[in-house]
C-alpha cells in the first residue's frame, strides 16, 4: 500500500479531513513501527484515539485558530499545489503539548520540516490564549464566586475563594554574572511564580518573573492579587460564619505570609485536637496548589524535552496560561 501524502487529502471537507489524516497516521505507523519505541507515549494509535473521541472540539479549535489567525489558513502556492493545512499544523502543536514529544518526532508522518513544527506551536499557543484567555484566564465573577463559596462551605472552609501560595522554577540557563540575585533558599538560580488556584486547579491569579533571591512576602508586595480589593472593584463577596455576616473572601496560605485577615494560615505549633484537627484541613485544602504546581512543572518539562526555541514571554505563555 503506497503512503498517503496528507498535503493531497488535506482540502477536503473537515470530517473527511480528520478521517484521512487518522488513516495516514496508521499507515505510518505501519510502516516505522519498527523504528518506533513501544514506551513512547506519543504513539499514533494514542494520537488516533484523540482525535476520534474529541473531533468536535478539535474542529472547534481549528475554525476559531483558522479564523484569528491566517497563518493557519491553508493556501495555494505559485504552482497551484496546497500548501501546509491547518489540521496538520494545529495535530503537530497540540501533540507536541499532550504528549511531551519534540519536534522532530511529528514531522514525519504528518509531513511538515521540524522550523515549521516549532512555529506552529509558537503561533498556536499565542493563538489560543489570545481566543479563550478572556473565558479562562480571568478573575472570578459572580458566578464562579458563589461556587466557590459554596465548594469552600462543603469542606469546612465557608468564604474561602483559593489557595496562594509561590514556587521557585529553576533558571537552568542564567547568566553567571546574574546568580546572586536569581539565587535563593533552595541555593539554585530561581525565578518565581505566584499563584491563586481553586480546588478544580483553576489558576485565575498568575505573577511571574521575580528572581529567585526574593521570598512569597516580597513577591505579595508587587503582585496584582489584591489590587481590585483596594481599589474596591472586586466582586461581592457575602457568606456566614457563626451568626456573624462577612464581605471579604479570604485564602489559604502557609506561615510565611502576614497577618491579614485576607488569609488563614495554618497554626505552627498546635495544641489540643481542635487546633491538630484545623491544621490538617488546611493543609488538606492547601495541597491543591501543590498539585498546580506539579501540573505546570510538567508542562515546562514538556517544552524542555520538545527542544523549544522560546522566549521569556513564550515560555510564560506555555507554563501557566494555556490550559
Amino acid at each position: 500500500m503506497d503512503r498517503i501524502l496528507p498535503n493531497a487529502i488535506l482540502h477536503e471537507d473537515s470530517d473527511d479531513e480528520l478521517d484521512s489524516l487518522t488513516i495516514a497516521c496508521m499507515e505510518e505507523e505501519r510502516l516505522h513501527k519498527e523504528k518506533l519505541s513501544r514506551r513512547r507515549r506519543g504513539s499514533v494509535q494514542g494520537h488516533r484515539e484523540v482525535l476520534n473521541a474529541t473531533s468536535s472540539f478539535f474542529l472547534r479549535i481549528q475554525h476559531v485558530v483558522e479564523a484569528y489567525d491566517p497563518y493557519f489558513v491553508q493556501k495555494i502556492d505559485a504552482i497551484g499545489m496546497f500548501s501546509l493545512s491547518s489540521l496538520q499544523k494545529i495535530t503537530v502543536a497540540m501533540r507536541m503539548l499532550a504528549y511531551r514529544v519534540a519536534a522532530d518526532c511529528v514531522d514525519e508522518y504528518v509531513r511538515i520540516g521540524e522550523s515549521t513544527v516549532i512555529e506552529s506551536l509558537q503561533k498556536f499557543i499565542q493563538v489560543v490564549v489570545a481566543i479563550f484567555s478572556d473565558e479562562y484566564l480571568r478573575p472570578p465573577n459572580n458566578d464562579d464566586i458563589a461556587r466557590l463559596l459554596a465548594v469552600g462551605e462543603n469542606r469546612r472552609f465557608p468564604g474561602m475563594l483559593g489557595i496562594i501560595d509561590c514556587m521557585h522554577w529553576k533558571l537552568k540557563n542564567c547568566p553567571t554574572v546574574w546568580k546572586g540575585m536569581y539565587s535563593g533558599y533552595v541555593r539554585e538560580r530561581t525565578i518565581i511564580l505566584e499563584v491563586v488556584v481553586s480546588y478544580d486547579i483553576w489558576i485565575w491569579h498568575a505573577f511571574f518573573g521575580l528572581p529567585g533571591s526574593h521570598n512569597d512576602i516580597n513577591v505579595l508586595k508587587r503582585s496584582s492579587v489584591f489590587t481590585d480589593l483596594a481599589d474596591g472593584r472586586a466582586a461581592a463577596v457575602n457568606y456566614l460564619i457563626n451568626g456573624n455576616d462577612y464581605d471579604m473572601g479570604y485564602y489559604l496560605a502557609d506561615g510565611i505570609y502576614p497577618q491579614w485577615s485576607t488569609f488563614v494560615k495554618t497554626i505552627s505549633s498546635p495544641q489540643g485536637n481542635k487546633q491538630q484537627y484545623f491544621v490538617a484541613a488546611q493543609e488538606s485544602a492547601r495541597n491543591d496548589v501543590e498539585r498546580a504546581f506539579e501540573k505546570n512543572r510538567d508542562k515546562c518539562r514538556k517544552g524542555r524535552r520538545s527542544k523549544l526555541l522560546l522566549k521569556r514571554r513564550q515560555w510564560r505563555t506555555l507554563c501557566y496560561k494555556y490550559e
